[in-house]
């Protein structure tokens, strides 16, 4: 069937459902934020009142906003103001990676930790944690606990902030039970003292893994400490659905016809996969076998698509009109680059046919809805402004505190001892955490190279997941990397579910612990993600579930092959990743080059002159960089470097020209990480040079390590001498069979590399012709600034800066002359033109133990 049969068999259907009003229609549809969508989604429910609307998708964020929501009726998007804080307390909320508005919690706390001199202030971050993620990597002081710890944890800091003054009204036995708690009473003490001087300038921060008890504490303690309405905003933006997982349930309940008269005998799924992402004691498939008629409306023919009766093609936001309200209320308009391809349906197109039964283009729905945006006689110039600056300006909405209508000495009073429960997970009960997977998220993405073989900045794994567990963990259950497991659990209704997964061991997790990122094991949606990993969904009981406790674990089986992009995650004593606590920084400001003692050599070669013109180089702001690996896949996209697959990794043999490098620091059961980028170091005295014997790799006049591809006979003797092993060999012709989408997808400004030829980082050389000549029209230089390569641009906290170092004045020069500035392995002599600024924490003073001599970065 084609677009304009399915028209035609909605038109029928739609007289129908106009007829009794909607009885029986049901659309589950994913979240949006889009005034348009929004404007059609009302008018399908003043079309069909009786007809119903279900807002889902498997990951919910709205969790820390449930409580508040249902005291105010109302609506709420949280802004956490990184940038504003100066303490934060993160309880096993990955707010720099994978929470909601994590691009700009993640650059808001860069910025508080940008230091030029030793004067700067810094923020300071403590995290709670069960599993290891970016944020916690991150942290100055950072504990791990299992998920049921957590909420007691944050109950000792409540009741240390009551002792203290704070207005925090608890009940006695509160107070007594949490007053004696197992934590470091130090570190208690330290928080508690850092949120009472920062008060207004503090944010607690729960991740999606904690109950409602949990956010309703931290929502009371941010609100005693000033924090909401200064580095907390609580915003009522229209136009938006929330997720909900009591409307799946309630979906899932009126498809079955268990409520006499809620039977639904049409269903439309907006952009979901409930087959796949539905709970372990949902079989979706055999609800949607009893539905009279089935539409689905997706990316892709997957697992729910192929048991509907009709699947409409959803168009590629690339591909799409459409609009928007970002976090902050601004709207904005969003613009196809090209055509849609394979005749795919915009969303805003769909919602209209539903509504209306007509087939309108895109572009025409959403101008309609900017009509009723900005109305009056000059609509047409404002539209235009609109289209060009691609924001509508002036349109943020202002934050507001929550007007909560609760008795909060009533509610605080309320809290008993048992407020948090007393859970101890153990070798013969643990715990299982369910996440959102770095790479795939909820599984939207799996059929994504680029994702997939994208490393997990902790575990350094590709093309998997894994139940990951500690050191002590694994050695108490008798299990080791590769292992086979059955993680079994019995529900409260008595209905045992079971999760065959292979087991990881990762340092810093909290013990009997077991982290499982959700988004793997999919069927049906593309030769990219079919049979990688394993389906965690199926171990849920219900949507909520985002911690299970009381899991039985059954080895069955051993020998999963991990493909692993780091094996060795010590720098055993040498100063790679240099770094130090605030105060020993101030102490000795030039510690970083010190590190390590580099004599005056001499090259045997000439050395390269640059008296005048360009000599490109970049420096990396360790303090800055979160390893979320965001540099990676620009450049990816940038330079057109080939997927190669799990097999290949697993030989060591992924092309990635960026890579992250990991290191643990520490206790080998509590370590912190420290993160790296490393692309080419753009050396002077390049050993990858003088080692080619027919001159494929070359020093060109502006500094540049080239590559001549057409000369390269793949010796690799370059990567075999380069230092800091970031050159990279095509073992095999990737290009030769790739479809023409594929090849549309290309850059046609970067060379496709054939089999045989080593390639690695070119600084964009690309971007810098361009620009180069384009000032050469316009009889200037370059301006400082006017390049920026493909890593430093997808930075979401501008740790990378890229300029001429032949320019004084350039911010890239700026950067090489601040004192935690080190060239890495410059005591080989080979001058790299990238260099690091070194990483500062900032402990709590209390919480420092005092050294005599140089901090131990093995």
């Amino acid at each position: 069937k084609d677009w304009d049969q399915f028209i035609t068999f909605w038109r029928g259907l739609r007289e129908k459902s106009i007829a009794n009003k909607g009885k029986g229609l049901g659309i589950l549809t994913e979240p949006f934020a889009s005034p348009t969508i929004h404007r059609l989604v009302e008018q399908f429910r003043r079309e069909f009142p009786e007809a119903q609307v279900y807002p889902w998708e498997p990951i919910r964020h709205d969790s820390r906003n449930s409580w508040v929501e249902g005291k105010t009726e109302k609506q709420y998007v949280t802004r956490y103001r990184t940038d504003k804080a100066k303490v934060i307390l993160s309880l096993d909320s990955d707010f720099l990676l994978t929470e909601s508005d994590y691009l700009n919690a993640a650059s808001g706390f860069a910025e508080g930790r940008r230091m030029k001199t030793t004067g700067d202030e810094m923020n300071r971050l403590y995290v709670a944690e069960s599993g290891y993620s970016i944020t916690g990597a991150q942290a100055d002081h950072r504990v791990r606990l299992s998920n049921w710890q957590i909420g007691q944890f944050l109950a000792a800091v409540a009741v240390e902030l009551n002792k203290k003054g704070l207005d925090l009204p608890f009940s006695a036995d509160f107070i007594g039970k949490f007053s004696d708690h197992n934590f470091d009473q130090k570190l208690i003490g330290a928080i508690a003292e850092d949120l009472l001087t920062n008060r207004g300038r503090s944010i607690i921060i729960c991740g999606m893994s904690q109950n409602t008890s949990v956010d309703k504490l931290a929502f009371f303690m941010n609100e005693a400490l000033g924090n909401i309405g200064q580095s907390i905003e609580y915003r009522e933006i229209p136009d938006t659905l929330q997720p909900s997982a009591r409307a799946f349930e309630q979906f899932t309940v009126d498809m079955s016809g268990m409520v006499p008269g809620r039977k639904l005998d049409t269903v439309v799924i907006f952009g979901n996969d409930p087959v796949y992402a539905s709970p372990g004691t949902i079989d979706f498939a055999s609800l949607l076998s009893g539905v009279e008629n089935t539409i689905h409306f997706g990316d892709y023919y997957d697992e729910t698509a192929r048991h509907c009766h009709w699947h409409i093609p959803q168009a590629h936001f690339l591909e799409s009109w459409g609009d928007a309200r970002a976090i902050d209320g601004t709207l904005s308009v969003i613009q196809p680059m090209i055509a849609p391809l394979y005749g795919s349906i915009m969303p805003v197109e769909m919602w209209n046919t539903l509504v209306t039964g007509e087939n309108i283009r895109g572009y025409e729905i959403v101008r309609d809805t900017w009509k009723e945006v900005i109305p009056g006689a000059d609509f047409e110039k404002q539209w235009r402004e609109v289209l060009h600056d691609g924001i509508l300006k002036g349109s943020a909405i202002p934050s507001r505190e929550p007007n909560v209508r609760i008795d909060r000495k009533a509610e605080l009073s309320a809290f008993g001892a048992s407020a948090f429960a007393d859970i101890e997970p153990s070798a013969e009960n643990p715990e299982v955490i369910f996440r959102p997977s770095i790479e795939v998220y909820d599984g939207r993405f799996a059929n994504n190279g680029w994702l997939q073989e994208l490393p997990d900045p902790i575990t350094k794994l590709t093309w998997d997941n894994a139940a990951l567990m500690s050191i002590a963990t694994a050695r108490d259950l008798g299990l080791k990397n590769g292992d086979i497991v059955r993680l079994k659990r019995r529900n409260s209704d008595g209905v045992e579910l079971s999760l065959d997964a292979s087991i990881w061991i990762q340092p810093g997790l909290a013990d009997f612990s077991i982290s499982v990122a959700l988004g793997y094991g999919r069927k049906h949606i593309g030769s990219v993600a079919e049979g990688v990993g394993f389906n965690a969904y199926k171990l849920k009981s219900n949507t909520e579930d985002h911690a299970l406790a009381q899991i039985t674990i059954e080895k069955i089986g051993e020998g999963h092959k991990f493909a692993n992009t780091q094996d060795h995650s010590a720098m055993e004593g040498r100063a790679i990743v240099r770094e130090a606590t605030l105060d020993e920084y101030r102490e000795n400001p030039e510690f970083a080059p010190r590190m390590v003692e580099s004599p005056e050599l001499t090259s045997i070669f000439t050395e390269h002159k640059y008296d005048k013109g360009y000599q490109w180089g970049m420096t990396v702001d360790l303090n800055s960089c979160i390893g979320c690996g965001a540099c990676t896949i620009a450049c990816q996209s940038e330079n057109n470097i080939p997927v190669v697959g799990k097999e290949q990794v697993f030989n060591g043999r992924e092309m990635h020209w960026i890579r992250n490098d990991r290191y643990f620091v520490g206790d080998v059961d509590d370590p912190q990480i420290v993160v790296q980028p490393m692309p080419c170091q753009q050396c002077e005295n390049a050993p990858c040079e003088t080692v080619c014997p027919v001159s494929a790799t070359v020093h060109d006049k502006e500094g540049l390590n080239a590559m001549t591809y057409n000369r390269c006979i793949g010796t690799r003797y370059c990567s075999n001498n380069c230092p800091y092993k970031v050159r990279r060999f095509n073992f095999f012709n990737y290009t030769k069979d790739m479809p023409q989408t594929i090849k549309m997808l290309q850059n046609p400004d970067v060379t496709i590399r054939f089999r045989g030829v080593m390639e690695k980082c070119t600084f964009c050389i690309q971007r810098i012709n361009r620009s180069k000549q384009q000032a050469k029209k316009e009889n200037r230089t370059v301006r400082d600034g006017e390049i920026l390569t493909a890593c430093q641009q997808a930075c979401p906290t501008k740790a990378i800066t890229f300029g001429n170092i032949n320019d004084p004045e350039s911010k890239v020069s700026e950067m090489k002359k601040i004192d935690r500035n080190y060239a890495l392995l410059a005591e080989l002599n080979v001058k790299p033109r990238n260099t690091f600024l070194a990483k500062i924490r900032n402990p709590h003073p209390d919480l420092v133990e005092k050294k005599d001599d140089a901090p131990d970065h093995g």
